[in-house]
């Protein structure tokens, strides 16, 4: 089917061409994967090493460490034209740039980024992990605790809906070093998959998004060197929300990319599709629910390009990202539900491509701070309370 562009205006010479290279690479090496690993939970094999041979694990990585040197708005290029096909390899490259690679780039210390992320850069995978069976929304009541072990840390506990978890090597774990001090006794850590006391627990059997990776992690009197907590101790509240800013626009490309994917689904399959002797598409109820679907992604889109934009040029995003993950998340509802119309009995069978948008789109109400709390942020920055 033939992708959908913004007009070419709307982007930089630079940035067209890698879109397109991103686009060409999801067409040839992913889409002929997508319903393999679907069903069976896992990336196909080969497809994130060349993900790292691509630059797409380390877009804003600085070339002195390995990576690509670009900005911000070309990690969202990428995550989008990736969940185009698939919104499983979307979220991969998000959490690796918009979550890892972005905090250990402003929260680092200079022993840290060199020794991080030339690994990130080229073939290593990232995590970040901070909500817990307890600790969701309310994300700060953490129960896995910090201990002063003089020259390390002794960490405990355990997290749970870890992106990237199976595969990673790297994880930025959340803990506490005094829960009476609340958000303020929260540290940042850096540590590696083979720290003696940490381990990767159960994959996560999910509803969609099933080949990325989501599993909880355990903690038992885990070592980690002090010179491994990332940014100031006590300051993990602030390292993990001003993240959590960025990977929501992430989010809200991931929702744009499979709106997209469903919408050209559904255009290719209304003019195909006869009934009453003509192609469905001539009907205008199936006319004006394609309108519906293709204004709403337009909008979304753009809501999702000035939050990263405003974000490159240095300026104040958050009600911008927030903004633009609930209303892309709500998007990709919509659309991807009037795709499995369009195509009728068909749209509910895995012989064609929308059930699987329809699947993969509920998670973007969900994770990286539900749409109920977005709306909470909104309101907050609106009425300046």
């Amino acid at each position: 089917m033939e992708p959908t562009h913004l007009p070419l205006q709307f982007l930089k010479e630079e940035e067209k061409m890698f879109q397109e290279s991103v686009q060409e690479f999801a067409e040839q090496k992913v889409k002929p994967l997508v319903a393999t690993m679907d069903r069976d939970g896992v990336v196909g094999p080969g497809l994130i090493g060349q993900f790292f041979r691509l630059g797409l694990m380390g877009v804003e990585i600085p070339e002195e460490f390995g990576g690509s040197g670009g900005a911000f708005f070309m990690s969202i290029l990428a995550i989008e034209e990736l969940s185009r096909v698939d919104a499983s390899v979307g979220v991969v490259v998000d959490v690796q740039n918009t979550l890892v690679n972005n905090a250990l780039l402003r929260w680092g210390s200079e022993q840290q980024k060199k020794k991080y992320l030339p690994r990130l850069a080229t073939d290593t995978m990232g995590a970040y992990a901070l909500s817990e069976p307890g600790s969701g929304s309310d994300a700060f009541a953490l129960q896995t605790r910090a201990k002063d072990a003089g020259d390390h840390y002794v960490l405990d506990g355990r997290k749970l809906w870890i992106t990237n978890a199976k595969e990673a090597g790297l994880f930025i774990v959340f803990a506490t070093l005094d829960p009476g001090l609340g958000y303020k006794g929260i540290t940042a850590f850096l540590v590696e998959r083979d720290f003696p006391g940490f381990a990767v627990g159960k994959k996560e059997d999910k509803l969609g998004i099933r080949a990325s990776s989501t599993c909880e992690l355990l903690l038992g009197n885990c070592r980690v060197p002090k010179e491994n907590v990332l940014g100031e101790v006590g300051k993990g509240y602030k390292v993990s929300i001003e993240t959590l800013n960025e990977g929501r626009i992430g989010i809200g490309a991931q929702m744009i990319g499979l709106s997209r994917g469903a919408l050209e689904a559904a255009l290719v399959y209304a003019k195909e599709r006869e009934q009453f002797g003509q192609a469905i598409s001539k009907f205008q109820a199936i006319r004006f629910q394609l309108a519906e679907m293709a204004t709403q992604l337009e909008a979304a889109r753009l809501m999702v390009y000035n939050a990263a934009r405003l974000r490159d040029c240095g300026e104040s995003f958050v009600k911008e990202a927030a903004m633009a993950k609930y209303f892309s998340s709500s998007v990709a509802e919509d659309v991807t539900s009037m795709a499995v119309e369009i195509y009728g009995g068909y749209g509910y069978t895995k012989d064609y491509p929308v059930e699987k948008f329809y699947r993969d789109a509920k998670i973007g109400k969900i994770y990286e701070g539900t749409s109920h709390m977005q709306l909470q942020t909104i309101a907050k920055l609106i009425l300046q309370d």
